[in-house]
């Protein structure tokens, strides 16, 4: 995380108190969406730190309809931001309103709000087109004594947005997902080591990757972190890496670049590797 500047810790803590008194009146009161919009800009000017006439823009057309509000630093369109009436629960319907909205604009990044509960999402163009929830805060909660809680709120104020704060959290969260660990677990490279350590404490046993592979995708890592979507993206992004990697490498040398292997097959037909 980046070091937060003094003015933005002073100004959260200036009006996050104060706007959490103003929604907890709201939701008693029940209020409109048309009115938690209203708090909602007051929030993104006052803590967030946004200018109100220049970088935030009401009912922003999108193809024959409207997002509640959008988000401009110098005229660059930063992310859009959907706002449901205070009483309202978010719900996958929602969801899917806010991300269609972000996928017919090209846009990266969209908030699903309802004042209270802010879901920021990561938008992915690939096909079909995917979104990943990166952040959600409950603003009634917040306590700005907890570093955390700081962090979290400066990632989508104004100088967060501005130094592509979302973008490197949403890579460390990524980085740091159950499936790329599992990725990185079965790749070559760590079953080399593991198999190195192994024969290391049993010289004698005949130890290969395949059977290391077997243990870990069978008995030691879970099955939904080695399946499924979000598995085959993380072992794709692994194997794009060790490619750039490769690619740094050779241009350092000055030698032609071989190509890097895939992220090792996890079925039943992954090819079985030749001991030393």
């Amino acid at each position: 995380m980046a070091t937060i500047p003094n003015k933005v810790k002073s100004r959260l803590i200036a009006h996050v108190k104060k706007y959490q008194n103003i929604l907890a009146s709201a939701k008693a009161r029940d209020v409109n969406e048309s009115d938690t919009v209203t708090i909602v800009k007051d929030i993104l000017c006052d803590a967030f730190g946004f200018d109100k006439y220049t970088e935030i823009t009401s009912e922003y057309a999108i193809r024959g309809t409207n997002v509640d509000l959008a988000i401009k630093i110098d005229n660059s369109l930063q992310m859009l931001i959907e706002v449901k009436a205070i009483g309202l629960d978010l719900k996958d319907a929602h969801v899917k309103q806010a991300i269609d909205y972000a996928a017919n604009q090209g846009t990266d990044w969209v908030i699903l709000t309802n004042g209270i509960i802010w879901q920021v999402y990561k938008v992915s163009f690939a096909k079909p087109i995917s979104q990943d929830v990166v952040l959600q805060i409950n603003f009634l909660e917040l306590n700005l004594k907890n570093e955390n809680d700081v962090e979290n709120m400066y990632l989508i104020t104004k100088e967060g947005v501005s130094k592509s704060a979302l973008g490197e959290y949403q890579v460390q969260r990524q980085v740091l997902s159950r499936f790329f660990i599992g990725a990185i677990l079965v790749s070559d490279t760590v079953l080399d080591v593991i198999r190195r350590e192994l024969r290391r404490l049993s010289p004698n046993v005949r130890i290969d990757s395949d059977q290391i592979k077997t243990v870990l995708l069978q008995e030691v890592i879970k099955r939904e972190v080695t399946e499924g979507e979000k598995a085959d993206e993380a072992r794709k992004k692994i194997s794009r890496a060790a490619n750039r990697t490769l690619r740094k490498s050779n241009k350092d040398d000055g030698g032609d670049t071989p190509p890097a292997p895939d992220c090792p097959n996890n079925g039943p037909d992954a090819e079985p590797k030749a001991d030393d």
